[in-house]
């Protein structure tokens, strides 16, 4: 019995989808623009200024003009990196970018 309910709205279905016909085409459809390239939009990469303090360098890492990385290369050593997780202007010192697992974080809004 199931069965029989089943096919017959099947058949219900096809049969009213035959009736409506095809589906009208809109006459000012316009086609749509190419998708941006890879060089489009040059505020999503970082400007980074190089800044010569004594003998260590200091390369500054800024998006829309907000300073959220500097990498430090000290004269005698390995460089680390200065970072501002939370967008505070608070920096804390890594050794390397590669701290393990990261919670993701999307910029939602920007006042």
């Amino acid at each position: 019995m199931r069965r029989m309910i089943a096919l017959f709205s099947l058949c219900l279905a096809f049969a009213a989808a035959y009736a409506a016909g095809p589906p009208a085409k809109p006459k000012d459809l316009q086609p749509l623009p190419p998708p941006p390239g890879p060089d489009s939009d040059q505020s999503l990469e970082p400007q980074v200024t190089i800044v010569k303090r004594g003998e260590t360098t200091v390369e500054e890492y800024r998006i829309h003009g907000h300073l959220y990385m500097m990498k430090v290369t000290p004269p005698h050593g390995k460089p680390y990196y200065l970072v501002d997780q939370r967008g505070d202007g608070n920096f804390a010192r890594q050794d390397n970018l590669d701290s393990g697992v990261r919670v993701p974080e999307w910029v939602l809004f920007e006042f």
